[in-house]
């Protein structure tokens, strides 16, 4: 009996993998084993940081916002707990947009704010 072989299929894959290492140095792209093993850590760093992404967009959102909250007198948590009061309901990247395009509006967010938090303050005796 002949035995099967699988050239076509195996060279099929070999190639797939090597179009998917291109750009990679010296035999990362080209030796086969050498290129699989750099692939498979290329996609675990390519997974994990697109989770860290996400955190470091979301830092710098609420860095920006504090900053602009300083400006006018008010602190990023108070800020933020007066929205909350408030029922505004805007994400951070937003507010962190119209603070810098838009500080005409992101003050009315400040006053609306501030009228919130003093509504909303405990009663002295």
């Amino acid at each position: 009996m002949v035995r099967a072989r699988s050239k076509a299929t195996t060279a099929a894959r070999k190639k797939r993998t090597r179009k998917l290492t291109k750009g990679f140095r010296l035999g990362r792209h080209n030796l086969f084993r050498m290129a699989m093993t750099t692939l498979i850590r290329s996609r675990v760093y390519a997974f994990r940081d697109r989770k860290t992404k996400k955190r470091q967009y979301r830092r710098i959102w609420i860095v920006r916002i504090n900053a602009a909250c300083r400006m006018r007198g008010l602190r990023y948590s108070e800020f933020m707990h007066g929205l909350q009061l408030a029922n505004v309901m805007l994400d951070r990247k937003s507010l962190s947009e119209t603070a810098i395009h838009d500080p005409a509006a992101f003050d009315k967010l400040v006053e609306l704010v501030k009228a919130t938090l003093a509504e909303h303050a405990p009663k002295k005796a």
